[in-house]
């Protein structure tokens, strides 16, 4: 599929535009010609972070998803158009903050959802498709009652796709969930064309430096030791440009009322995660060879870690084409990079020093 030529012109409306998948995601739309209005959280400095460079070519709004009333006016300049896309992308995203700020988390996630619904409902809006992004986390761990429910690979691991089912271990991940369920609510009592994608777990340049890619990189090009938590689970790590992709196809091509999971289809453990990431670092000169140091302070509450994700994409693949087309040598290359060339852009926001 032609993405640009299917792009173009086209009115879109990003929530969470100045964040890690978010910008990605309206970097490339401005690229393809969209017309491209984003919702960006209002703050005292109404400083963009990541989108600034592209100020001149969107339109933007400022708000909060949790207050009914900049949500209603943001979206009302998109009245005009005809066959709007909603990408909403806005979210508190980080699992272990959702424990430490669960009400925020709540009120974001599931209200905001709600607040951007309701005000296409009540506005009248003219949407092609609203695209509600869920989390892999949704899935959980395998709960033995319902483990005859799961695909399975021949060597025994668990598939997971749009047929699994769903065992959500945190705040984030229930509030996830239920902002899903949301968009279907909505679609199946006002026609209203939603999908839900549960993209699995992205890294690239721009991403929070608390997240565990980050975190690894940020530790290793400024000191002799990386500090990490629990390094046995398993994520199908899968690089930002190919999400955002798939959150362009499922735009397009989705059917209303569904859901779409895609990721890398493979998964790995932290441990060689964290290994691949020092060995490409090393190869390319960023540093020699930290220690790696495991500490219970950074591991999850009890027992809410997921201990295995791996996604089957072939439902999105079928449909539209969409595959992963970046490996993860070359993503974590590309992250790197962008981490050691921006520094000014995340040392402050570190959880490690």
């Amino acid at each position: 599929m032609d993405l640009e030529a299917r792009f173009a012109d086209r009115p879109v409306f990003v929530t969470g535009a100045d964040g890690f998948v978010g910008s990605h995601l309206t970097e490339c739309l401005v690229e393809f010609g969209a017309t491209v209005h984003v919702f960006v959280r209002a703050t005292s400095s109404n400083a963009l972070q990541n989108i600034r460079h592209l100020r001149d070519d969107i339109t933007i709004h400022r708000g909060d998803l949790r207050d009914r009333h900049s949500v209603l006016t943001a979206l009302s300049a998109m009245e005009p158009y005809d066959e709007t896309i909603i990408f909403h992308l806005a979210a508190q995203a980080h699992v272990g903050e959702s424990w430490d700020r669960p009400y925020e988390t709540i009120d974001t996630n599931v209200t905001g959802t709600l607040n951007l619904l309701q005000g296409v409902v009540d506005l009248d809006l003219d949407i092609a498709k609203f695209d509600t992004a869920g989390t892999s986390e949704e899935y959980g761990n395998v709960d033995d009652q319902v483990s005859d429910k799961h695909d399975y690979r021949d060597d025994g691991r668990v598939l997971l796709n749009e047929r699994s089912p769903v065992n959500p271990t945190s705040i984030y991940a229930t509030s996830k969930l239920a902002s899903d369920f949301l968009t279907m609510n909505y679609h199946d009592a006002y026609g209203l064309p939603g999908v839900t994608t549960r993209m699995f777990n992205n890294y690239g340049p721009r991403q929070n430096p608390r997240y565990i890619t980050g975190t690894i990189i940020t530790q290793a090009l400024e000191r002799d030791v990386v500090e990490l938590g629990n390094l046995t689970p398993k994520r199908d790590m899968c690089y930002v440009g190919d999400g955002v992709r798939g959150h362009m196809h499922v735009a397009l091509e989705g059917n209303p009322g569904e859901e779409y999971v895609y990721g890398y289809g493979e998964n790995i453990s932290m441990r060689d995660w964290t290994d691949l990431i020092l060995e490409v670092g090393s190869e390319e000169g960023y540093w020699d060879d930290p220690e790696i140091v495991q500490s219970e302070d950074r591991y999850r509450p009890g027992d809410s870690d997921v201990e295995e994700l791996l996604v089957g994409y072939e439902k999105l693949h079928e449909q539209t084409g969409w595959e992963p087309s970046v490996d993860w040598r070359e993503g974590i290359r590309r992250t790197i990079d962008w981490y050691a060339e921006n520094k000014p852009s995340w040392y402050g926001r570190v959880d490690w020093r």
